[in-house]
């Protein structure tokens, strides 16, 4: 394994619970973090410190936080934690600030982000799949409820040397030559758990113990999966319905006070990321001629709960 270079400076963009909990945990060990939010959030932090709620430790973290995205200047690695319905317009507004030795690395959930950061900046983003459970508990407090691990890929000397500093700020991580698959294997979860714990307004662990609900997660993951083998995406460890049920039970029962970040989002009145999860495997479907009945249940069932708000 690399030995880890000395710390560069790093930020967030789209500060929250996801940003705020991997940012805090480097600017714990050591590293020049500054977080770009929304107002409440940076007026908070610049106030009090960043207040981390976490299954180790309650700690309160002094970072730099702003309004401003023309903080991200001189950053080396730029965590973007964006929802994914903000990705193009952040990736466009951010291509001309950034250094030129910058590493971007995508925190977001669904499969495609990368692809959209090229499109709308022409830089490329490496790709993570994000394992932690986590909420702003108020602005500028994260709450901490589980895992906090990453994957990225794909496999290069940067990306090795990007996992070292992760390593060293206490994130576990690890580099994957089949990032896309990897992506597809969280995105079973993703696709499954997040409208359902929305809808039914249920944390994670009312859903494992409901074999109704298991019932649902598992028809999910089947079109999840019948998706992806359609589309030529080989999931590591994922050879059948049960492996991909297995997915989302992990993650069930491993967060289970968690409420899924569609939720969270509907009980904020925010614009959820529906669009980027059970939406693309609906228009993905459409395409390649696999059916996606309970995906497009779920999706347009959310799509309604958000008019109402």
């Amino acid at each position: 394994m690399l030995q880890p270079e000395p710390w560069p400076r790093v930020a967030v963009v789209g500060a929250g619970a996801v940003g705020g909990y991997f940012g805090g945990l480097m600017a714990r060990s050591g590293a020049s973090v500054v977080m770009i939010g929304r107002r409440p959030f940076v007026d908070a932090v610049n106030a009090k410190g960043l207040y981390l709620e976490t299954l180790q430790f309650q700690e309160t973290i002094r970072v730099e936080a702003s309004t401003d995205l023309s903080a991200v200047r001189g950053a080396e690695i730029v965590l973007f934690c964006v929802k994914t319905t903000d990705t193009a317009d952040a990736a466009r507004e951010l291509a001309p600030l950034l250094a030129p030795n910058a590493v971007v690395v995508s925190l977001q959930n669904g499969v495609d982000n990368a692809e959209r950061i090229r499109a709308a900046s022409g830089f490329d983003a490496v790709r993570a799949v994000v394992y932690v459970a986590a909420a702003v508990k108020a602005p500028g407090h994260i709450q901490h409820f589980g895992r906090g691990d990453l994957v990225i890929g794909p496999e290069t000397e940067r990306t090795k040397r990007l996992a070292a500093q992760f390593v060293q700020g206490g994130v576990p991580c690890r580099v994957s030559s089949n990032i896309e698959g990897e992506l597809w294997v969280k995105f079973i979860a993703n696709c499954a758990l997040n409208p359902v714990s929305a809808i039914g307004q249920a944390q994670y662990g009312r859903i494992a113990d409901s074999p109704n609900a298991v019932k649902l997660l598992e028809m999910v993951g089947d079109e999840v999966l019948a998706v992806a083998r359609a589309a030529g995406i080989a999931l590591p460890g994922v050879e059948d319905r049960a492996a991909a049920l297995a997915i989302s039970m992990k993650i069930a029962t491993q967060m289970r006070e968690q409420l899924s970040s569609t939720g969270q989002d509907l009980n904020r009145g925010k614009r959820t990321e529906i669009e980027s999860l059970n939406g693309h495997i609906v228009r993905r479907g459409a395409e390649l001629g696999v059916p996606t009945p309970a995906n497009h249940a779920l999706y347009t069932l959310v799509e309604l709960l958000e008019g109402q708000k």
